[in-house]
């Protein structure tokens, strides 16, 4: 089987893994829309309160929110996408057996997370949105153009994403333990990609410094992109870049880690 084709099987494998839990799916798609209800109503205070916050209507921030809840298991914000099984083979020694198959571990193991990203957007993340759009005030655009931009922005925030946490999968070869590090990766994932408030609400020098860090490439830059915010080249050069810097350290990460691999328990 050619490489290529070997990571697309891969991922359909990863997307027909996801697609097997069904009700873990149903009560996703509950939850997100729940939680984009609420805070809906929350921005909705805020924004009279402050009208244009951030330089957004309120209809571009009830927008935010509902393409937050449908990308927070697709771009996994929070954790919870292939790096907990890899922090988890890592932990255990399994990942002796895959450094032995003929295969690049991280090309492998971006696949699967690829195929898992793409099941959360269609099977957890659709509906949520499409519930926001006909019940509250969004601001969409109406034209293909910047539908497809959106489409090419959201690639780039998976591989930026993945980029992220395979970077906190490695850590454990030298950690030998991954709850700390998951940990991390909420907190950070919730605050610096502005799932709870948009990056460009937060002032100052710390709003300059989250709208830089690699997490905004994952919300805020395609959010910018869907609703006319920002041009779409500079986005993608943004996120491409990130996505490059992120993968290349994986992969020196990945080099120093794996040159000696101790397996634990022997």
């Amino acid at each position: 089987m050619g490489s290529g084709r070997l990571y697309a099987a891969v991922a359909a494998g990863g997307f027909r893994r996801y697609a097997t839990y069904r009700t873990a799916t149903a009560a996703g798609v509950f939850t997100n829309t729940v939680f984009g209800v609420i805070l809906v109503c929350t921005y909705l205070a805020l924004w009279d309160v402050k009208p244009d916050l951030g330089g957004y209507d309120r209809a571009q921030a009830v927008t935010y929110v509902w393409l937050g809840q449908a990308m927070f298991s697709t771009l996994a914000i929070q954790g919870g996408g292939v790096e907990r099984e890899l922090m988890e083979r890592i932990r255990t020694g399994a990942i002796a057996v895959d450094l032995y198959r003929p295969v690049d571990l991280q090309l492998w193991w971006l696949a699967s997370d690829m195929g898992r990203a793409l099941f959360q957007l269609l099977g957890r993340g659709v509906v949520p949105f499409v519930f926001g759009a006909l019940f509250f005030p969004v601001a969409l655009p109406g034209d293909v153009g910047t539908w497809a931009a959106f489409g090419v922005a959201l690639v780039l925030a998976m591989a930026v994403s993945f980029g992220i946490r395979y970077l906190a999968a490695l850590s454990v070869f030298w950690l030998l333990d991954g709850i700390g590090v998951g940990q991390a990766l909420m907190v950070t994932g919730v605050f610096c990609s502005g799932l709870t408030l948009p990056l460009n609400v937060f002032p100052g020098g710390l709003g300059e410094v989250v709208r830089v860090l690699p997490w905004a490439a994952q919300l805020q830059v395609p959010a910018d992109v869907l609703m006319g915010e920002t041009a779409p080249l500079s986005a993608f050069a943004f996120q491409a870049a990130w996505a490059v810097v992120l993968l290349a350290a994986g992969r020196l990460v990945q080099s120093a880690a794996t040159r000696r691999v101790v397996v634990q328990g022997g």
